[in-house]
């Protein structure tokens, strides 16, 4: 645990030595699911889980912001050595905030379905987000199950394994600090002005799925577009992570293993 003048932060390192990278998680996501993508990536990886999420403390008083994600993605990435870093879905959010904030502090960055950049924008998928809210507060771990599956595309939903894990999932965020940014965080965006990422000069990968309407693809180009030294790479069909492991880890390890 890291201490903060906002509580404690919760992280895991796995490996060794240098070069240290920075895992961060998407919205009701956790450790687990953000450690597949450490897989093959040299020297010590690093896995934090942000505020209300693990054993990670509820926000502080200023509420879910993206700015107050940036700044526990900060203090961890100081906390331990990291010089580059990867963000998932809200984790990228953040991880955009960060960089926007500091555009020196790493030399690489992977944002692996960005969900926003710096429009707000409504979207079925929020929409699921504030009904997957609802499921929670009630404490119905059964049908926010359901609902998390009904994020993942049709091959997903038929595997045991996805099954399990959204149970698993549900009875963890029931009656959590999650459910407020279950409501608050969707509507938000890390930035308000895109163009000050042109001072961010790190490589950066920008990865993005079809058919995933919670992190369009429309997001990650105009992300790597709006970043002077990143590629966009977009998997032919979505489901990456359950469907494409190999794929996405060979992505991932080559980028940030590459000299």
């Amino acid at each position: 645990m890291l201490t903060t003048v906002d509580g404690p932060i919760e992280y895991l390192v796995t490996g060794t030595g240098d070069p240290i990278t920075v895992f961060a998680h998407g919205l009701a996501q956790s450790i687990a699911e953000t450690r597949p993508l450490g897989s093959g990536v040299s020297g010590s990886r690093v896995f934090l889980h942000f505020m209300g999420h693990g054993r990670t403390g509820g926000p502080p008083a200023a509420g879910w912001t993206y700015a107050g994600l940036a700044e526990q993605l900060s203090a961890v990435a100081a906390a331990i050595g990291a010089t580059r870093a990867l963000g998932v879905s809200l984790g990228a959010g953040a991880l955009t905030r960060l960089v926007a904030d500091h555009p020196e502090r790493f030399t690489r960055l992977v944002f692996f379905l960005p969900f926003a950049l710096d429009r707000p924008r409504e979207s079925a998928a929020q929409r699921r987000l504030h009904h997957l809210a609802v499921r929670l507060e009630a404490h119905d771990v059964d049908g926010a199950a359901e609902l998390l599956l009904a994020e993942q595309p049709a091959a997903v939903r038929r595997l045991p394994a996805a099954r399990v894990r959204v149970h698993r999932q549900a009875s963890a965020l029931a009656g959590t600090a999650v459910i407020e940014a279950l409501r608050t965080l969707p509507a938000a965006v890390p930035l308000t002005d895109r163009t000050v990422l042109a001072g961010v000069h790190a490589r950066a990968l920008v990865v993005a799925q079809p058919g995933d309407d919670a992190h369009p693809v429309a997001v990650a180009e105009e992300l790597a577009a709006a970043l002077p030294n990143a590629r966009l790479h977009v998997f032919r069909e979505p489901g990456a992570l359950w469907l494409q492991r190999r794929q996405v880890r060979e992505l991932v390890a080559g980028f940030l293993n590459a000299d």
